[in-house]
C-alpha cells in the first residue's frame, strides 16, 4: 500500500482510510458503478467509520487505475465500507446499495461502460453472505415485479483490497461539481431486519 494512503485521514471525518478500525466493526466492499458517487453514498450514512474507494475483485496485484479502466485487471471500481453494526445494520447499507443503482446491467451502470463498472458485493464473512444472499432474493423479487431483467450483481468473499490513488479517495467532497454516475432503478428495496 502507498505510504500516503496508509497515513490518510479520511477528508470528510477525520477517521484512518486503512485502519485501525474499532474492534466491533465490520467491513465490506461493494461496486456499483464509478466510485466516487457510491463512495459518497456510504460515508453519509450514520454508523459507517469509514470508506475508501479501490479495487476488489481482480487477479493483477496492486493495479493502477488506468489499468483497471483497460478491463485487463479483471478489477471492479468498489468501496471499502467499515461500520459498527450497533448502529448501522449491513440491511440498511444494503438497502441502499440496491436501490442506489441498475444492479440488472451486467458490466455497465449508465453511460459507464466496462467490467469495472459491474456491480458487486464482496462480504468479509459466513454471517455477511447470509445477510447478502437474503438481500439479493427479496430486491430480485421486487425487481422482477416491476419488470425489470435479472440481477448480475457478483456475489464473492472479498480478497485483497487495493486502495485507489490518492486523488480518488474522497474525490466528490474534494471537487464537490464532480462526476456522478449514480442512478438507481426507483424500486424501492426492503429487507428484514433494515
Amino acid at each position: 500500500m502507498d505510504i500516503k494512503i496508509a497515513q490518510m485521514s479520511h477528508f470528510v471525518n477525520g477517521n484512518p482510510i486503512s485502519g485501525p478500525y474499532p474492534s466491533q466493526n465490520q467491513t465490506i466492499y461493494l461496486a456499483l458503478g464509478c466510485f466516487w458517487g457510491a463512495e459518497r453514498l456510504f460515508w453519509r450514512l450514520n454508523g459507517v467509520f469509514v470508506t475508501a474507494v479501490g479495487y476488489q475483485g481482480g487477479h493483477k496485484d496492486n493495479p493502477s487505475y488506468q489499468e483497471v479502466c483497460t478491463g485487463q485487471s479483471g478489477h471492479a471500481e468498489a468501496v471499502l465500507v467499515n461500520y459498527d453494526p450497533s448502529i448501522i445494520s449491513l440491511q440498511e447499507i444494503l438497502m441502499h446499495f440496491w436501490q442506489e443503482h441498475d444492479p440488472t446491467q451486467g458490466n455497465r451502470q449508465g453511460n459507464d461502460v466496462g467490467s469495472q463498472y459491474r456491480s458487486a458485493i464482496y462480504f468479509t464473512s459466513p454471517e455477511q453472505e447470509k445477510v447478502v444472499r437474503a438481500s439479493y432474493e427479496a430486491y430480485a423479487s421486487s425487481l422482477k415485479d416491476s419488470g425489470y431483467g435479472p440481477i448480475t450483481t457478483e456475489i464473492k468473499p472479498a480478497e485483497e483490497f487495493y486502495f485507489a490513488e490518492e486523488y480518488h479517495q474522497q474525490y466528490l467532497a474534494k471537487n464537490p461539481n464532480g462526476y456522478c454516475g449514480l442512478k438507481g432503478t426507483g424500486v424501492s428495496c426492503t429487507i428484514g431486519g433494515a
